[in-house]
């Protein structure tokens, strides 16, 4: 026990923790076990000696005049005999000997040490790591837990999980490999570092290890959306005028993303101009499709809608519809995709629905039918004239309380309706007033015809085109001739000719 100190400081230093921490926990653990060895309701007390570098072991009770709990208190006269010194209220303590303690007290305080200890350590990891989330890191695989990687970072361990694989990617116990640290968890049991070789930041960090003016903020990462394994879209903006974004990080001959990408093991990546104009943005996300037009459906709930050409639909919704789900992430809208063609029906459907969906049933009262079987028809679901022109004598008996007897009267109805539409017909109506209407409208048929024969001044386009000396060009001003017409009479019509002639 005299040598515990220089193990404390060894596994402080192996732990990277603070020795007080490690001897707290040393302490700690003694008083457990001593509670366990002696079994009593004592208070104990474990200090280090600073001369000899061992912990001491003291029960602590306290000096009264009258004893009434043996066990935490004691005589002021028994008390002096430890310390002269002692008065009434004075804390006696009483060295008890370590090497008393036994096997089963001895290994619980080992317990009770490793957990302080390993708390320590996880309080320390947590401390370094937390703040450094998204920081790309170097590290070498330790071993593999089922699905899971151990990594060593060279303090701690860290985990890589199977969701934050690469599908393209396999590892075996002791390959280097480069992550970003996704989160640090201080709670859990294992490695409270996580990593992550799909992360998104990954790509980032290696284009900005790659790219010098992506380092000197010449050239800005303002996005980037990722597959693991399969794609990445990453959109860049320079803010000199001077230097294309895209180009320096392409490289020359490709050179600076060819490298990235032999990183991930040949996931491809899309370089994209990013623009402030969600609608210029949109075309350079989804390539390399060419867009035909961006319509911003709604601003507010970042809704848009593309429209491309039907040979593009394809190429711009990509495989099991990656290319529009990366470019959704990177532009942070909901898209909608659509070929010329089905924008074309879009707007046909909504233009015919904007036509007016037809004459009501209650029309044909009119023409004779009933009230009642106009409610019938109505709560079948045939509102309409035209729905119901286009229904069999079999649909229409099929409806509850109509035989064939009122289809036959139906269809009377609906041929009364049509009649009026009929090529040359007038409107269906009455027989009186039918009738009625003939004969009003036969007399002032009379009345004019001859009025149009007799009177020549009336500017009649037929007669002119038939005449062929009509259709000469006048030699008056036509204007001159309609005033002439106008304040002569009819008389007046051959003398305009005569002198033109």
């Amino acid at each position: 026990m005299e040598t515990i100190f220089q193990s404390i400081e060894i596994l402080s230093k192996e732990k990277g923790i603070d020795p007080r921490i490690v001897l707290d926990a040393v302490k700690d653990a003694m008083l457990i076990a001593a509670r366990k060895h002696f079994r009593t309701n004592e208070d104990y007390i474990a200090e280090l000696n600073d001369k000899t570098g061992a912990i001491q072991l003291f029960a602590v009770k306290k000096a009264v005049e009258a004893v009434e709990d043996p066990a935490k208190e004691m005589t002021l006269a028994e008390g002096r005999r430890i310390n002269p010194e002692a008065e009434i209220g004075s804390e006696i303590r009483i060295p008890k000997k370590t090497d008393l303690l036994g096997r089963i007290s001895a290994q619980t305080a080992k317990q009770v040490i490793f957990q302080k200890v390993r708390e320590a350590e996880r309080e320390t990891v947590y401390n370094e790591y937390s703040g450094r989330a998204g920081e790309l890191v170097n590290c070498t695989i330790k071993r593999v837990e089922g699905p899971d990687y151990i990594l060593d970072l060279g303090k701690t361990e860290a985990r890589l999980p199977k969701k934050e694989q690469s599908k393209l990617e396999s590892y075996s116990v002791g390959d280097r490999v480069r992550c970003v640290i996704r989160i640090v968890d201080k709670a859990s049991k294992g490695p409270g570092v996580v990593v992550s070789r799909a992360a998104p930041e990954l790509v980032m960090r290696l284009f900005e290890q790659e790219v010098p003016e992506i380092y000197d903020n010449t050239v800005v990462i303002k996005g980037c959306a990722r597959e693991a394994g399969e794609r990445t879209k990453i959109a860049v903006q320079s803010r000199d005028r001077d230097v294309d974004s895209v180009g320096a990080c392409v490289g020359m001959k490709g050179m600076r993303v060819q490298s990235i990408i032999r990183e991930l093991r040949g996931e491809k990546i899309d370089i994209i101009e990013y623009s402030e104009d969600p609608v210029v943005f949109a075309t350079h996300s989804l390539s390399p499709a060419k867009i035909s037009r961006v319509t911003i459906v709604s601003g507010g709930e970042k809704h848009m809608e593309v429209i491309v050409d039907d040979s593009q639909l394809s190429l711009a919704i990509g495989k099991k519809g990656q290319n529009v789900r990366l470019a959704a992430k990177l532009l942070g809208w909901k898209v909608d995709i659509k070929s010329e063609e089905e924008k074309r029906q879009e707007v046909e459907s909504a233009m015919a629905a904007l036509v007016s969906p037809g004459e009501p049933l209650s029309v044909l009262i009119e023409y004779g039918l009933s009230e009642s079987m106009a409610e019938k028809l109505v709560e079948a679901g045939v509102g309409t004239i035209e729905k119901l022109g286009g229904m069999t004598p079999e649909e229409l008996q099929e409806i509850p309380g109509i035989d064939p007897q009122m289809v036959e009267s139906i269809r009377d109805n609906l041929t009364g309706y049509y009649a009026q539409f009929e090529e040359g017909g007038a409107p269906a109506q009455p027989e009186a007033d039918q009738a009625g209407d003939v004969e009003e409208a036969a007399a002032p048929a009379e009345a004019e015809e001859p009025a149009a024969i007799e009177e020549p001044a009336g500017p009649d386009v037929h007669e002119v085109e038939e005449d062929p000396e009509a259709a000469e060009p006048p030699a008056i001003d036509p204007v001159g001739e309609f005033d002439t017409i106008k304040d002569s009479g009819p008389q007046t019509r051959g003398e305009p000719e005569e002198s033109g002639s």
